[in-house]
């Protein structure tokens, strides 16, 4: 059936646009700032906006100094306020401006407006009043104030730091520049209270390798509240007697970067970020420090806009291989670091285990030859001579030449000893005595699989060895594997490094560690056909039975079980961001066919995960029954199927 979600809303799948603009200020003219503010706000409203902030004290400049005190300025930001307040619909404005309290203490703070009406005003608690910073001269701190104000033009709202607004589903609090940089900042105890997005009004003047602080200080508050956050800063506009503001815009989510502003422009600056509501809830319904730390209490829930703007397009973007960084320098440090885990990881079980040899079945294929590329560097780390690896090839009804010439290949450029032991003779063997007959169908592979495993430990055992399993997090993730065959091994260096990844990190190597000679043979096995070769090569000799056209393409594989298990995507939701990322390599046709293998494969095949051996975790996707997923073998997933039948 079609699902309703198909509207093409992204809002319906849980984002939620946000914009940070630093607009043209004109110092001290509250009606000019007014008229920019509103154009700014506008222009992103259009785009499909909900929450558009603005700069710190952005209605007056945050530079006025002593014109805090004049009665002009504040009837001026006062009518200001008003003619913003009257300007903003369909949406949310955040946006800086002083405010007087009738105990006579001004507030440096943020009106949060909504539809006509001041929803909140949240007062700037931490006063930098130290080097450049003079602001306990003109304003007091917002710490336990809590006023309800009702204004004939501006409605009735309240004053306080403790103050949740909701924007359709989006919960946000703010919490005012140097409230970030205290040592207790206010920002997460609003995560706590549930607020989803942090926004910051700012206004953090620039200094030598102060934007690079500013950034680890914001990237880092996401990342620790499990939150969005929302940063924008003074623009250049701003009084240049001791200072220069740059206009910095940041937007992160748990701690991934969406948007940076370019800074010192001499014109209005702004970022969009598309925000992802129900993953930030997915990470923090999965983490426990997060779920179990004390709630905050006296809070107020403050409704600000109940239907925010339709999100037909989204202006982030996805990776097609979110497992693989986009970055080469980012390549090379990944590629080293985990080899680093699963080589120490395999070298100390090796000494757990009191082995005096590593034992590999050495196919040709990609995931054996990183496997065997552990081996290397495990041995390294205990200062053993290759030796103490055992390589073995074996041979079967459905070996090709291409790939038993890379598995001795890659032993001969090593120096590592490789044992050939054919299967041939004992499947057929096995398979006579089953009376079986067949040469085609899953006994007859499954049989294969689990001779090689069979010898596998037979040697270990025969030369006190553990046997290095081979198998990815891919094929776990789709069951591609015969259970208690390649299923099984003493310990599996690639049980949490999936498909794509292991061709990069194998591409890495051949090019930053390998010999020429081996980086060759690495190449050869790069562009080898993705195989288990358990049926006949074809009358050419070359591979007849490709994994990607059984089971579909391991890169769309890797993009579902991203954001299935990394993010809390449903099915519909992967689908749609499969078709931003992958609009120009497959159809609509060809994504829901493989999304449907996907969901059919990763239910069905649990049994296989259940009961895996242990190998390192090397990132935050894992499918170990001892640490990061569990799930009922049993486990339905018709409706899931029937639902992605309908998508549209």
């Amino acid at each position: 059936m079609a699902s309703s979600k198909s509207s093409g809303d992204f809002g319906n799948l849980g984002f939620v646009r946000t914009a940070a603009v630093a607009p043209q200020l004109v110092l001290a003219d509250p009606a000019a700032n007014a008229r920019h503010i509103i154009e700014g706000f506008d222009e992103h409203a259009a785009q499909g906006a909900s929450i558009v902030l603005f700069p710190e004290l952005a209605i007056t400049g945050y530079s006025c100094e002593d014109l805090f005190f004049s009665l002009d300025l504040r009837r001026a930001t006062r009518s200001a306020l008003e003619e913003i307040t009257a300007a903003v619909k369909d949406a949310v404005c955040v946006v800086g401006t002083p405010w007087l309290l009738d105990d006579g203490r001004l507030l440096n703070c943020a009106a949060v407006i909504s539809n006509g009406a001041v929803r909140g005003l949240v007062p700037k608690i931490a006063q930098p009043n130290y080097g450049e910073f003079y602001e306990q001269r003109w304003f007091a701190s917002g710490a336990g104030v809590n006023a309800e104000v009702t204004d004939d033009a501006l409605g009735a709202f309240r004053v306080s730091a403790n103050q949740i607004f909701r924007a359709g589903r989006a919960r946000f609090a703010v919490e005012i520049c140097e409230d970030l940089w205290a040592p207790e900042n206010p920002g997460n105890r609003h995560a706590l209270a549930g607020a989803d997005i942090i926004v910051n009004p700012s206004a953090s003047n620039e200094l030598v390798a102060k934007a690079d602080y500013r950034r680890d200080l914001v990237r880092m508050a996401s990342a620790r509240a499990i939150c969005a956050y929302v940063y924008a800063s003074s623009g250049v506009f701003e009084s240049t007697k001791d200072m220069v503001f740059g206009g910095h815009m940041l937007a992160f989510e748990n701690g991934l970067a969406l948007a940076e502003s370019e800074r010192f422009q001499l014109q209005a600056t702004s970022i969009c970020a598309d925000i992802d509501l129900d993953k930030l809830r997915h990470e923090r319904m999965q983490n426990t420090t997060f779920t179990n730390a004390e709630r905050p209490h006296t809070y107020h829930y403050v409704p600000t806009l109940a239907d925010p703007p339709p999100l037909a397009n989204l202006q982030r973007t996805y990776s097609a291989h979110p497992f693989v960084p986009d970055d080469e320098r980012d390549i090379d440090a990944r590629g080293g670091e985990i080899l680093n885990i699963q080589a120490t990881g395999l070298a100390r079980r090796m000494l757990a285990a009191n082995a005096e040899t590593l034992v590999i079945g050495l196919s040709g294929g990609l995931d054996s030859t990183l496997a065997f590329l552990v081996c290397l560097e495990a041995v390294a780390r205990l200062n053993r001579e290759r030796s103490s690896i055992h390589a073995v090839t074996m041979p079967g009804p459905g070996t090709s030449e291409r790939t038993l010439t890379s598995a001795h290949a890659l032993c001969e450029h090593t120096g590592v000893r490789i044992s050939e032991i054919p299967i041939g003779d004992a499947v057929t063997q096995h398979l006579k005595d089953l009376e079986h007959e067949s040469e085609t169908d899953v006994v007859f592979e499954n049989a294969q699989a689990r001779e090689r495993t069979q010898i596998l430990f037979n040697y270990a055992n025969q030369n006190n060895g553990l046997v290095v399993g081979t198998g990815d997090l891919s094929e776990l993730a789709l069951g591609w594997c015969t259970y208690n065959a390649d299923h099984m091994a003493s310990y599996n260096v690639n049980a949490s490094v999936p498909k794509t990844l292991i061709a990069y990190i194998v591409r890495w190597y051949a090019a930053h560690r390998a010999e020429p000679a081996l980086a060759a043979v690495l190449e050869r096995v790069l562009d080898t056909p993705i195989s288990p070769e358990l049926l006949a090569p074809d009358a050419q000799g070359d591979i007849s039975q490709q994994t990607e056209s059984i089971i579909g393409p391991y890169e769309l594989h890797d993009f579902f079980l991203f954001h299935f298990l990394r993010g809390g995507a449903d099915a519909y939701k992967c689908y749609r961001l499969a078709q931003l990322a992958f609009a120009d390599r497959y159809d609509g046709a060809t994504l829901r066919r493989w999304l449907g293998v996907f969901y059919q494969r990763f239910f069905s095949q649990q049994f296989k995960r259940t009961t895996l051996p242990p190998g390192p975790k090397v990132g935050t996707v894992s499918l170990s029954p001892r640490g990061d997923w569990r799930m009922p073998d049993e486990a339905s997933v018709t409706r899931i199927v029937n639902e992605i039948a309908g998508f549209s």
